[in-house]
């Protein structure tokens, strides 16, 4: 299977978060957004529940043989599974209830999400308080629980949803902050050491590589500023998904050699919250500054359709309900009308 026909019918999807505590309604906002192959419904995570319906908290809920407790800090490490990851590992599951329920006999794109190896590092603490990421050994044994964490979940998702082609995204943003040396220490006073971009680039492809082994897509998510594509592509990433409009010229370049090496590009050019937003009403000039990039690169507009999804900025958490349908839904009609006109 080529890369680009990885993302074939998938104009539009959501990032991820959802608001609201009903995970009944946000897989049916997901889904119905979605239907008819408008594009990609996702597996919504509910963090208004609290702790453990986060992403940091799902993902601490995946990991294999590692387990997490929420201090005031945020997560920090434990030695057995209490309260808070039993907790993380029934919303899970009520989650997953709600999308098999709205997805039965589906046979298009679906996307899972979980949070990356270096963002889960950023955020999860060791005993005394300071972050993973500040001890490499750590660092390693997360990833490979991690990885080991989600081959089960994806094998659990590919049971209850057999007819679905399985997408897997990795939500990375503070992976410029741990590749430049920006990540505070739980003091404030420093910063942790710059991680080797071999190394990042390393933990990131082996977990990538279990998506691998159910020929499925990968796609890492980051609404940081300076996403590093290149690292990003050669860690196996499928498709690359950003805030469109923190793009610089200074990425152009490797935007263009993206495209032209068949990976993915989800672009978040929708407002994820309303106040963001001077209303939805022009999908096609929501995706202005899309076709004025591929021009200004000198691409063939014939290949939006096939290189380009249509996406929020970033999570829905912080939009109320009837915004967030409406966002996923201006994502789907500004697809296309990309792909209908994309000159």
């Amino acid at each position: 299977m080529s890369e680009k026909s990885k993302f074939s019918g998938c104009p539009a999807t959501g990032i991820g978060s959802m608001p609201g505590g009903d995970a009944r309604e946000a897989a049916k906002t997901v889904t119905g957004s979605f239907a008819d192959g408008l594009g990609m419904p996702h597996l919504a995570e509910l963090p208004a529940r609290g702790p453990g319906a986060d992403m940091i908290g799902r993902t601490i809920g995946m990991l294999v043989e590692m387990y997490g407790h929420v201090e005031p800090s945020g997560w920090r490490i434990s030695d057995r599974p209490g309260r808070d990851t039993r907790r993380a590992r029934s919303w899970l599951g009520e989650d997953l209830d709600a999308l098999e329920e709205f997805t039965q006999g589906y046979e298009g794109l679906l996307k899972v999400q979980a949070v990356g190896p270096w963002t889960l590092a950023a955020a999860l603490e060791l005993r005394g308080g300071e972050a993973m990421l500040g001890d490499p050994g750590a660092c390693r044994d997360l990833a490979g629980s991690l990885a080991e964490g989600l081959r089960g979940h994806l094998a659990e998702v590919r049971r209850r949803m057999p007819g679905a082609r399985i997408v897997l995204q990795l939500d990375e943003p503070s992976l410029t902050s741990v590749l430049l040396g920006r990540v505070r220490s739980a003091s404030g006073y420093r910063t942790y050491r710059a991680v080797d971009r071999q190394v990042v680039e390393a933990a990131l492809r082996d977990v990538l590589a279990v998506q691998a082994e159910g020929d499925g897509a990968t796609l890492v998510h980051s609404c940081a500023p300076e996403v590093p594509f290149a690292l990003l592509r050669r860690a196996g990433a499928d498709a690359i998904s950003f805030d469109f409009s923190l793009l610089t010229e200074r990425e152009e370049e490797a935007i263009g050699e993206a495209v032209e090496g068949g990976t993915g590009l989800f672009l978040g050019v929708v407002p994820s919250t309303e106040a963001a937003s001077d209303g939805l009403s022009d999908p096609g000039g929501s995706v202005m500054g899309v076709r004025t990039l591929w021009s200004r690169l000198g691409l063939n507009p014939g290949t939006l359709a096939e290189s380009v999804a249509i996406t929020p900025s970033c999570g829905l958490a912080g939009a109320s309900p009837a915004y967030a349908r409406a966002a996923l839904a201006h994502c789907a009609r500004a697809a296309r009308s990309l792909a209908d006109n994309p000159e």
